[in-house]
């Protein structure tokens, strides 16, 4: 598709102006934003034009499309959910991504990004095993998605820096350059000093980023301190080269102030995560602390297995609510606060150059019905500020993934209709039922054999 205009629409930029149109349009030219502005019946916009797309956004809102700044494809969602941190890890996770394959490991990364897009998502930062297939499953799929594989020890059967710098190589920049591949470290409970600098070394020989766990738990400190020379999980990962500007550190729930100010310091980014962090029991992580430093935050809903849903609507309101909660004050979390994590600071982090509507950034848009079982009334025309600080509010507070009728990514369209173009969702929902039976007997069949032992 050459170019689209999306007219008579909501446009909420996010734009550091906090530029905002109603009515207004957004042309597209290729896979660029081309012009955003105050729309009339009389402008001209050259819509006779053969190779030009005219959508009508009478009644719909256009956004930046969602950047899910920590993300796990999911295959064991709705399992054993009642269960802690590292019990869920050792009876639930480690099983079933150890289990996977190339080809259930694709059927599961479709049925993750499907799940992703259809809810705003335009870009995910996923850190699984066999990332040639997620990257097939990210071209077919059509969003953008950075990859890193679950690296840790040998003893732990899961990924090693092989692994992942081979994965460099075969596909980072895969799918016209939506495919990026980052060095991934699982968590430093599971690595040793050496293991920590050889992820640094290669993430510096490929000029590439990383994607890690830092602090998510109690546990994690503890379990770092007798690992690794007593040493906190931040302190191993500065002292190991692993911070910085091309660094997105997940969770960062447990972090003391020099920890915050070595984050700050470092260029590090910071994916919150609150539904995750909220129903394994681990915390809440210090956002205020994090903002007031400079350390850029944004923020991702983790596995699905962590949170039963990749609504990053359903993220942003959690994140607000256990903050305000959390500090008794209702001014905390604003919902432009909110958008703009979800948005623009994830792409910051990802190095995208996507994140607001404005001319030439990439066109990785959303657009939303609002009149969508009635999560948008009552909505005010006039005046615009009063427009646009009461759409945030209820796209924080009062809507979800399901409002999501249009996504488009590199200005293609990806979503329409709120059906995923060019994927058999049936096959795919029917294909996980099928994966997931032989991965669970697999668990009680292991389960067996280690209680005879």
């Amino acid at each position: 598709m050459g170019r689209v205009i999306i007219k008579n629409t909501t446009v909420l930029t996010l734009d550091s102006q906090d530029s905002f149109f109603y009515p207004g349009f957004v042309e597209i030219k290729n896979d660029r934003i081309w012009k955003v502005g105050q729309w009339s019946d009389d402008i001209d916009l050259d819509e006779k034009d053969g190779d030009t797309l005219i959508i009508d956004g009478r009644d719909r809102l256009v956004m930046p499309g969602m950047v899910d700044l920590h993300f796990h494809t999911s295959i064991a969602k709705g399992f054993n959910d009642d269960l802690p941190l590292w019990e869920y890890l050792d009876e639930v996770w480690y099983p079933a991504v150890r289990a996977v394959t190339p080809e259930t490991a694709k059927v599961a990364a479709l049925y993750s990004y499907i799940q992703a897009v259809k809810t705003g998502t335009t870009a995910v930062n996923d850190m699984y095993r066999h990332l040639p297939s997620l990257a097939a499953a990210a071209e077919q799929v059509g969003l953008r998605a950075v990859l890193s594989n679950d690296v840790a020890l040998p003893e732990h059967r899961l990924d090693t820096v092989e692994d992942n710098v081979a994965a460099f190589q075969q596909v980072h920049g895969a799918a016209d350059g939506r495919v990026k591949v980052w060095m991934g470290i699982e968590w430093l409970p599971l690595a040793d000093m050496d293991l920590l600098k050889q992820v640094a070394q290669a993430k510096r020989e490929l000029k590439t980023g990383l994607h890690l766990h830092l602090c998510e738990s109690r546990s994690e400190i503890a379990d770092c301190a007798k690992k690794l020379g007593g040493k906190r999980p931040v302190e191993a990962a500065y002292e190991a080269g692993l911070l910085g500007p091309d660094t997105v550190a997940a969770h960062c729930v447990h972090l003391s102030d020099e920890e915050i100010e070595l984050l700050a310091r470092t260029g590090t980014h910071v994916s919150i995560n609150s539904g995750s962090n909220a129903k394994l029991g681990n915390g809440i992580a210090r956002l205020q602390d994090l903002a007031a430093a400079g350390v850029n935050c944004g923020m991702g809903v983790d596995a699905c297995e962590c949170h039963n849903s990749f609504d990053m609507f359903e993220e942003m309101k959690i994140t607000s609510y256990v903050q305000r909660g959390l500090h008794e004050d209702p001014a905390l979390g604003r919902p432009s606060q909110m958008l703009r994590m979800a948005t623009r600071n994830g792409a910051v982090a990802l190095g995208i150059d996507a994140g607001t509507i404005e001319p030439g950034r990439k066109a990785d848009l959303a657009i939303l019905d609002l009149k969508k079982d009635m999560m948008f009334t009552p909505l005010l025309k006039a005046p615009l500020d009063a427009r646009r600080k009461q759409l945030e509010s209820h796209l924080v507070f009062g809507c979800n993934g399901t409002a999501v009728e249009t996504v488009i990514v590199d200005g293609k369209i990806i979503v329409q209709d709120r059906k995923v173009l060019g994927v058999d969702e049936d096959q795919i929902r029917e294909q996980m039922d099928s994966i997931f039976g032989e991965i669970v007997a697999d668990m009680e069949r292991k389960k067996m054999v280690r209680s005879k032992q």
